[in-house]
């Protein structure tokens, strides 16, 4: 997720955050403000990159990291500064996180004087969040409804830049703080590495904290077993599915996993502290994980810079005929396949309405609305629906998943960028290779076997091999929703 750090090792930050009070001592005497005694700092190269491992074997629930609010970087730690609380008293019409955009760039711009120095100089140098994608990566993603998430990413960073600019201007930021790459920087940071306190909106930067790396929350319900489970778990005592209320189906798709964030920590008043406990048991060695909250891999891209090979909560929508959409009173937001490829709850009981004479859907509501089948042909016709509509949309991208895992495979196997050329050139498609080397100005440097990438080559790279991953997983969603379907077919026609 981030990059391994440049200019001097951690020990100076883990000996300034031990300075202001962060602790992971299993005690809160004064004898235990010190850092070592539940963590350590390690790389980890297939999860993560730069995280916290545990020194000992940790206990689900143990408390394992305190950050006082005094270390915490907030909008308001930062405005006791009296001149930029002053030129903020100008600017009332910015939001919160523009605010705190401001504040980090603030810090930044005072180098050492900074009394965050240490905690800023081991920020990464870069991200690859949606809203740094230029117009190749951007088109790389494939999938309308991702370019459109990126597409509206950069458009908010951009009027953000612009509504503060003045306000930075006031402050007499250096011109290159001034930039819309030094802006989208701070609000890269801001958007992927804050932590929720509950009297700003726009969150904290927590030093040491925000080094744990990302936990998805475990699967959400795919079927009606796992659904009535959940509602007899929970605070949800009605049990009738009807019409009325089925959004509260949908709803209860999101409970367990919404509820097990808030067993990974928070700021607590009595500790006055920002407090992270173990989501599960950790031998010593493991790296220890925090949960942001459930994202789906586009989400995840989209502020945070980096996607799950396996995510339980990931999503894949496909067209839908209007018609679906008025059969029912679920939400478009509900009507999703899931990462495994099985139909969501309300997407299979929107079909099962929908394939039903509109006279008699009346009469089956009850058997939908408990998650039943109406009947073998009804069940039949939206298994063939669904198959033929992910076909049509496989068949409408650009490349296939073979493709994609081609270029993937290429990419990760070969020892340099020429090697990666040499490789491409025996695939069957070449369109992307030579867009990305016309957008890097690299046509007439193909035959040069010394080719040295430069870092936004490089980084413009990266990027665009996330977008490869993701559109495999994107693709393989539906191809196990075709995959599914014809279990599910199978099955009827024996």
């Amino acid at each position: 997720m981030e990059e391994e750090d440049e200019d001097g090792s951690i020990e100076s930050l883990l000996r300034w955050a031990s300075h202001l009070g962060i602790s992971d001592a299993s005690t809160t005497t004064h004898h235990s403000l010190s850092l070592g005694s539940s963590l350590f700092v390690s790389h980890f190269p297939h999860s993560g990159g730069r995280g916290l491992g545990a020194v000992r074997d940790l206990r689900m629930g143990e408390l394992i990291l305190r950050v006082p609010k005094s270390a915490l970087m907030t909008t308001d730690s930062v405005m006791q500064d009296t001149n930029l609380s002053q030129a903020l008293n100008s600017h009332p019409s910015l939001s919160s996180t523009q605010i705190l955009n401001v504040c980090l760039l603030y810090e930044v711009g005072k180098g050492k004087a900074s009394r965050w120095y240490p905690y800023l100089v081991h920020l990464p140098k870069s991200y690859d969040i949606l809203a740094m994608f230029g117009e190749f990566e951007k088109t790389a993603l494939q999938v309308d409804e991702a370019i459109w998430v990126t597409e509206k990413a950069v458009l908010k960073a951009k009027s953000e830049w612009k509504q503060a600019h003045a306000l930075m201007e006031d402050l007499k930021f250096k011109p290159q703080l001034l930039t819309f790459k030094a802006w989208v920087w701070a609000s890269a940071t801001i958007s992927s590495r804050t932590l929720h306190i509950p009297w700003d909106s726009a969150g904290c930067l927590c030093p040491v904290g925000d080094l744990f790396n990302y936990d998805a929350p475990g699967k959400e319900p795919s079927d009606i077993g796992d659904l009535e489970d959940l509602l007899s778990s929970s605070s949800i005592h009605d049990g009738s599915l009807s019409n009325e209320d089925n959004t509260t189906v949908a709803d209860a798709e999101q409970l367990d996993s919404q509820s097990q964030r808030l067993t990974d920590g928070g700021f607590e008043d009595d500790a006055n502290a920002y407090c992270f406990y173990a989501r599960a048991n950790y031998n010593k060695g493991d790296q220890v994980l925090l949960c942001y909250g459930t994202y789906t891999n586009l989400e995840l891209l989209e502020h945070y810079g980096f996607i799950l090979q396996e995510n339980p909560n990931d999503k894949v929508f496909i067209p839908l005929e209007p018609a679906v959409y008025s059969s029912t009173s679920w939400s478009r937001e509900s009507l999703y396949i899931h990462y495994n490829g099985k139909p969501s709850f309300a997407l299979l009981a929107a079909l099962r309405l929908w394939a039903t004479p509109q006279i008699k859907r009346r009469s089956v509501a009850h058997f939908v609305y408990s998650g039943s089948k109406i009947s073998a042909d009804n069940e039949i016709f939206i298994m063939k629906w669904l198959s033929k509509t992910c076909h049509g949309v496989l068949k409408n991208l650009p490349t296939s998943i073979e493709d994609d895992t081609l270029l993937l495979n290429a990419m990760d196997n070969s020892q340099d960028f020429c090697t990666f050329l040499e490789v491409a050139k025996l695939m069957s498609f070449r369109d992307e290779v030579d867009t990305f080397l016309e957008v890097h100005n690299m046509k007439d440097k193909c035959s040069d076997s010394n080719i040295v990438l430069s870092r936004k080559t490089r980084w413009s790279m990266n990027k665009w091999k996330l977008t490869i991953q993701w559109r495999i997983n994107y693709k393989k969603v539906l191809l196990d929703c075709i995959s599914y379907c014809s279990q599910i077919l199978d099955s009827l026609m024996e």
